[in-house]
């Protein structure tokens, strides 16, 4: 319960570690380019990224779905050092994040990595979305916290490897991306607690 009072109270315009590194990428954005812009274009590309991975054609599906996951980092960090962070995007950008992965999931992970982790990471996926929702109902707008920000990397490493496996046809990739994905579960579980509940 400390960690979980600690991590709900963080203020959400305060910069994770990686958004000094993301500082020069932020500067490149047009002004008139908002942080949701990204969000909403990351909702609106998933379903290309699906697309290519459907019909195998990795060479553009693998380095797309990279692009199109990078907008998470680019619409945090750029609503954290613009100061525009809104309680849209603090709903929605995790959604965003759910559509990507957890569709990507679905479509790769489910046939080619045990099926049981991919089903845990949807479940707890889908377990984060409710509790998000209940408590914007509640009237509280909950923010991601280290723990959410730890298990998407993992999940997106996961998703990665699996891709390049599949990819470039080596099957070392395969075992890290179930190892990769049962940590990610762990921080899910953790995160999970921290943030939705």
């Amino acid at each position: 319960m400390i960690i979980s009072a600690f991590m709900s109270n963080r203020d959400p315009e305060k910069l994770f570690p990686h958004d000094y590194l993301m500082k020069y990428v932020v500067n490149l954005v047009p002004d008139f380019v908002r942080p949701n812009h990204f969000t909403i274009a990351r909702m609106v590309l998933t379903p290309f990224v699906l697309w290519l991975l459907l019909i195998e054609n990795y060479q553009f599906g693998v380095p797309t779905f990279i692009l199109v996951a990078f907008t998470d980092t680019i619409d945090g960090s750029l609503a954290r050092w613009r100061k525009q962070v809104t309680s849209w995007g603090a709903f929605y950008d995790p959604i965003a994040d759910k559509m990507l992965i957890g569709s990507v999931i679905v479509l790769i992970l489910i046939q080619h990595v045990n099926p049981i982790i991919a089903i845990g990471v949807i479940l707890l996926e889908v377990l984060m979305v409710f509790g998000g929702w209940y408590k914007r109902r509640q009237g509280t707008v909950v923010h991601a916290n280290v723990w959410g920000k730890v298990k998407m990397l993992l999940q997106f490493l996961g998703v990665l490897f699996l891709l390049m496996s599949l990819w470039l046809g080596i099957d070392l990739f395969v075992d890290i991306s179930e190892g990769t994905l049962i940590l990610a579960i762990v921080f899910a579980v953790i995160a999970l607690l921290t943030y939705s509940l």
